[in-house]
């Protein structure tokens, strides 16, 4: 779950994206894993779901990072952040992430996954 103000437009790297609502410092928080925003699916269930879900998962879900054989799937703009080798976030713990740098309002809020 997001837990710094964002929204979803139009990005240069793919689509549409994350983009920071409010000004987000160095260090902050951004991201934390919540039970009710997050849901977390077995892999192998997957393969039961009808094609329409299935598909759904399989474009915005992540493989869970400590867990094998999990699938994350957020609920909230979380889903939308794109990727790039220079992120501006730090997903390398489970369960919470941070801005490693300054991020400007207006700015995409970005991961390396």
């Amino acid at each position: 779950m997001m837990i710094v103000p964002t929204y979803v437009g139009p990005s240069e790297i793919e689509g549409v994206g994350v983009f920071a609502a409010a000004p987000i410092k160095a260090g902050a928080a951004i991201w934390t894993l919540a039970d009710k925003f997050d849901l977390i699916l077995p892999t192998e269930e997957l393969e039961d779901l009808p094609e329409v879900q299935r598909n759904f998962i399989e474009r915005y879900g992540y493989p869970h990072m400590t867990r094998p054989g999990l699938t994350g799937l957020e609920f909230d703009n979380g889903r939308f952040m794109n990727h790039t080798d220079t992120p501006n976030t730090d997903f390398t713990k489970p369960d919470i992430a941070w801005a490693i740098r300054d991020i400007a309002e207006g700015s995409g809020v970005t991961c390396n996954y």
